[in-house]
């Protein structure tokens, strides 16, 4: 039997390789800092028409990864919960200011959840900025 850290580490591996497959850029896995963890920082190139233009979108992500064997304890999507954002949030926070990135970055907070034989899914911009 696989300790949690050994498994969620197998579940973040997953969740990296479906986020490159999709065109992610993995910027960093597990950032640590005082406030708690991100457990991966990615960029996300996104192109929309916009009344006959296309126009480009740069997101700075910060994505959590939750994992459930089955519904018994709810979706993976149920453990995050507000102290959870707020914690993101922070953690998001440290991370712009110790890269020195721009006010003006677009950024996103987005969950992946992978849930036993069900496969995986990606919530863009899951919750808001929560400090």
């Amino acid at each position: 039997m696989e300790n949690k850290r050994a498994l969620g580490s197998k579940y973040e591996d997953l969740a990296v390789a479906y986020l490159e497959e999709l065109g992610f850029e993995i910027l960093e896995r597990n950032y640590r800092t005082r406030f708690g963890e991100i457990d991966i920082i990615a960029r996300e190139y996104v192109e929309e028409k916009v009344f006959h233009k296309t126009i480009g979108s740069d997101y700075l992500c910060f994505i959590e990864v939750k994992y459930r064997s089955s519904n018994g304890s709810g979706t993976p999507f149920d453990a995050i919960n507000y102290h959870k954002m707020r914690q993101i949030s922070r953690c998001a926070l440290h991370f712009l200011r110790e890269n020195r990135i721009s006010d003006n970055q677009s950024m996103r907070f987005d969950v992946i959840g992978i849930q036993g034989d069900r496969g995986i899914e990606l919530i863009r911009n899951a919750f808001p900025f929560s400090c």
